[in-house]
Order: structure tokens, then sequence, then C-alpha cells
């Protein structure tokens, strides 16, 4: 027992040294005091009944024995952390085999967001380019909480991780970072006092905080584990005080404290120099120009163990960054900031909204009633007309889900430039389809993308791709390599003049990347914006015309 005894102790102490070194020095300490002591405590019981049920199973030893095995256990369960925390050893050739780049984003400005439905943000621009030189497709994650992205990294599900990322010390002990893109200090965010508009600039300056001394006692709230807690926490030290550090979940947006800020919910955050000045376009009353650190770089996170993707990498930066198209990327995010306070502060931004277009409640009402998701619906109409109502194609197709005047008309869309009857008419369509394909294809899943590639290119050309299928012993119910093979293949003589093929000749490459599109924008916007019921109209409207 003497060994457990010791423990207890050692334990014990350290806790009240704990809380003696961090008195007053963040605002939630207590919580966090109390969570450290149940688990450790936890922990101690833990690990002195495995030792005890050790001790009572074996003949008697020496105490030197019983505290080797003490130590033994406490050993293992570190020995187990560092296993569980190796990276998968996955590099450039198997990215390349897999055909996908998976890049682990967050949903901000700087980082990856979406307006109106397109895919926008620097750092998403710079991915785009990156995964067309490495010949890979790009796959988007959406991961706020950087523990929880890290942890993606190691384990493969992500290759990349793209978060307006401070390349530090503590962060290179876990990963490799690539040459840096971007320079940034770290900045105080402060609200302007009330009457800022009536006061000079020096008038301004004597109601802000412009010296790092004056943050001693004040509360000051940053995500934990972030780059942004490191530095507080350091230039607590430097200063000589104490400041109070309130720690928010690691999940939450560095822009969604500079919101609480701005609104007066909170006084003082931290953000990187290049969001602040991003944020500060659309939240005139904030203050961005206190710096609290020198310039830091900024790079990408990948695994230890994917060297050639690093090298690549690495490359790429080296000859883009001297690109006009890097500074025209640059330039669009953080020097234009009329453009960007439009694109961020817009209701049909995921930043700072949850709508994608005007015609979002057409569409949820319409996927409601033909019991799609909304989100896939809206990235067809997206697809179709990118949202613009009065969109007509040089074949006659017109409005938000590019119908034809047959179409239209068989559908009960009377103005096929009226958003909402070009919406409900298009949806029936796609409800035809899919009763057209029900029993041919019974999977959901896949029977949504034979739906898909007949409302581009039409089920006759799709029927065609089956038969083939079918001929050379592929499986005519399965989409990707299968069908989809076949709908490209028909656009070779080989294959159009098969007897198999009787419509001949199709571009097949269009309504394959057409429903691959389609399906990648669907996956986008399920990740930011929830699936929610069709809004209830105050008017009962009667569904148009259903399929004939």
């Amino acid at each position: 027992m003497l060994p457990t005894i010791l423990l207890f102790t050692r334990l014990r102490r350290a806790h009240l040294g704990y809380q003696r070194r961090h008195k007053n020095r963040v605002m939630n300490v207590k919580k966090h005091y109390k969570q450290l002591v149940l688990h450790t405590w936890k922990a101690a019981f833990c690990t002195a009944g495995i030792v005890l049920l050790f001790l009572a199973c074996k003949p008697s030893g020496s105490e030197t024995q019983q505290a080797d095995m003490l130590s033994l256990a406490l050993m293992g369960g570190a020995a187990a952390k560092d296993a569980a925390e190796e990276p998968v050893a996955l590099d450039l050739q198997d990215i390349r085999k897999r055909g996908r780049l998976i890049a682990i984003v967050d949903n901000s400005s700087t980082s990856y967001f979406i307006y109106r439905g397109q895919a926008m943000g620097y750092e998403y621009e710079l991915l785009t380019r990156l995964a067309k030189k490495l010949d890979v497709e790009l796959e988007i994650k959406i991961v706020t909480d950087l523990d929880k992205a890290f942890a993606m990294l190691q384990r493969g599900e992500g290759d990349i991780i793209a978060h307006n990322l401070t390349i530090t010390k503590e962060r290179q002990e876990k990963i490799a970072f690539t040459i840096h893109h971007n320079e940034v200090r770290q900045m105080l965010v402060q609200r302007k006092p009330t009457n800022w508009r009536s006061l000079t600039a020096d008038g301004i300056d004597k109601k802000l905080i412009r010296n790092p001394l004056q943050l001693a006692n004040k509360e000051v709230y940053v995500k934990r584990n972030s780059s942004h807690f490191a530095r507080l926490r350091n230039l607590s030290d430097e200063i000589g005080a104490d400041i109070l550090m309130v720690e928010e979940d690691a999940s939450i947006e560095v822009e969604a404290l500079i919101r609480r800020v701005a609104e007066g919910e909170i006084d003082y955050t931290i953000a990187d120099e290049n969001v602040a000045q991003l944020n500060l376009a659309y939240y005139p009353n904030l203050d961005v120009s206190t710096p609290l650190s020198f310039p830091q770089r900024i790079g990408w996170g990948l695994r230890k163990t994917s060297p050639e993707l690093l090298k690549a990498v690495d490359n790429w930066l080296l000859e883009s960054r001297k690109s006009i198209d890097y500074i025209v990327i640059y330039n669009k995010y953080f020097k234009n900031r009329t453009n960007m306070k439009m694109l961020a502060s817009s209701s049909y931004s995921t930043i700072s909204g949850n709508q994608l277009s005007p015609y979002d409640a057409h569409i949820k009402e319409a996927a409601a009633k033909i019991g799609w998701d909304w989100r896939l619906l809206a990235a067809v109409v997206y697809q179709e007309s990118k949202f613009n109502p009065e969109a007509e194609s040089w074949m006659g197709a017109a409005g938000l889900m590019q119908l034809m005047p047959e179409t239209a008309e068989i559908f009960g869309a009377e103005d096929p430039l009226d958003p909402r009857q070009n919406i409900m008419a298009g949806a029936s369509y796609l409800q035809w389809l899919d009763k057209f394909w029900m029993d041919e294809i019974p999977d959901n899943d896949e029977r949504i993308k034979f739906v898909l590639a007949s409302y581009n290119v039409g089920q006759g050309h799709v029927l065609d791709a089956r038969r083939l299928a079918r001929k050379y012993n592929k499986k005519p119910e399965l989409w990707e390599g299968h069908v989809a093979y076949f709908l490209e293949k028909k656009a070779e003589p080989e294959y159009y003049n098969d007897e198999a093929a009787k419509l001949g000749y199709c571009r097949g490459s269009e309504p394959v990347r057409y429903v691959k599109q389609i399906m990648q924008r669907q996956a986008r916007y399920a990740q930011l914006l929830p699936e929610e019921a069709a809004p209830q109209s105050q008017e009962a409207q009667p569904l148009i015309a259903s399929a004939r």
C-alpha cells in the first residue's frame, strides 16, 4: 500500500501547486480545476485498483517489485496514448492512387465559405490550384476544432490542414508544416467608444488599449489550445501581470468571438491580422490596430509521414507565390474590403448567414414534396443556373432549373421564368425520373445518380450505357465505374456504333461530370447548412402538375 499512499500524496501536492500557480489567471479556472481533480482522482483510484488486484492475485514479493508494477501500470497508459497518436503512413503516391486530396478547413473568410452556392476562401482557392497541379480532385472537410483536425490528419482522414494555421514550435512537434504562404501578427480586437464617430483619432486612441501592459487584469476571450491562447499566456508572463484569459470551446470560430466584441457581449479577443482586417470591413465600430506579437508565419499542416507530399506542396507554393494568380487571389480577400464586406456579411454567405440563395424557401418546399434533401436540390439549381432565374441557354432551356419549353409545359410551369413555378416543375420532373428508375435501380443512393444524369442528358442515353455495361460484363445497377464508364465511352465510334447503343453518339463526359459536381456540391452544402423542413406557406399552394 505504501506506493499507493505516496502516489495520493504527490497528486495532492501537485493539485495544491497548480492552484497556487494559476490563481486569478484564468477566469474559469475553478471549472477546469474541478474537472482536473475529478479526472486525476479517478485515474488514481483506477490505477491503485489495478495494482492492488494484481498484487492480490500474485504471491507476495518485495516492496520494490510492487513499486515497479505501479510504474508499469502508469507507463502503460502513456504508451497506449502515444500509439494512438502515431500518424498513418500515407504519402503522395497513395493520394494520387486515391485520386483525391482531402483538405481539412474551417468555415471562415480566410479558409473556406460558401457565397450564393459557390465555394470561396483564400486558402480554398489556393487548394483548388494545388489539387490541379497534383492532378487529383479536391475533397473538403470542414472541422472547426483544431484538436479534432490534428487527430483526423494523423488517422489519414485528411491530408492537409488549411486553417489559417500559425506555425509554432509546439505544433511542429506533432505535425509537419509547409513553407509559409502568409505572415501575420496577432492583434487585439476591441470596441471603439460609443461616441467614436464624433471623436478625433487622438480622442479614440486615449480610450483604447495601445500598450499590452494595459491588459493586466482584463478579461480576454480566446479559443482553447489556440495560438492566441498560447500568446496571451506568454504575454502575461512578459508583462509580469495576470491577464484574465477566458477559454472558449475549441469548436468556436474566431470570427464568432470578433462578432461578440462588436455586439458588446465581450470586451476583448485576439485575431490574426488578416482575419481582423477582414472583419473590420463589416464591423466599423471595432479597432484592430494594437499588435500583441511579432509577425508569425502561416502555413499548412501535413503528417510527418508524408514527406513527398510536403516536398510537392512546398515546391508549388514557392512557384505560385511569385505568380500573378496568387497576387490576384490575395488581393481579392485581403485588399478589396468592399468586396469582402459584401461577401462575408451577406445572408447568403455561410460566415454570417444560413441561406444559399433568395430561392431557398421554394427549394425547401419542392424538396419536401418529392422527399429530397433540400441541399441536393439546391445543388441541382446551382449547377443549372447559378441561382439566376433569368438564365436561358442557346437551346431554349430557361429559368433556375433550365427547363426546356416542352418539359416546363408538361410539368405545369406556365411561366418558366417565375422562380417558384420553375423550381416546382423541375422538382416534379426529377420525381418522375426517380419513379422511372425505381424498379431498375432499387438502391436510393445509386438511383439518384441515374436520375441526375437523366435530367442532364435524357434517360435514353443512360439506358444505352446500361445496355453496354450489361454486354461487357459490368453492373448496370451501379453508376461509378460501370454505367458512368460506358456513358463516357459513347463518345467513341466503337461504342456509339454498337447495337446496344440505340441512340448513338453522346458526349458522355458531360453528364458524368454533372453528376459528380452536384454530389460534391451537395456534400459541401451539408457540412455548413442544416437539413430543415420546408417552411409552411401562409397560403396553401397546390403542387404544380405531378409527373405524367
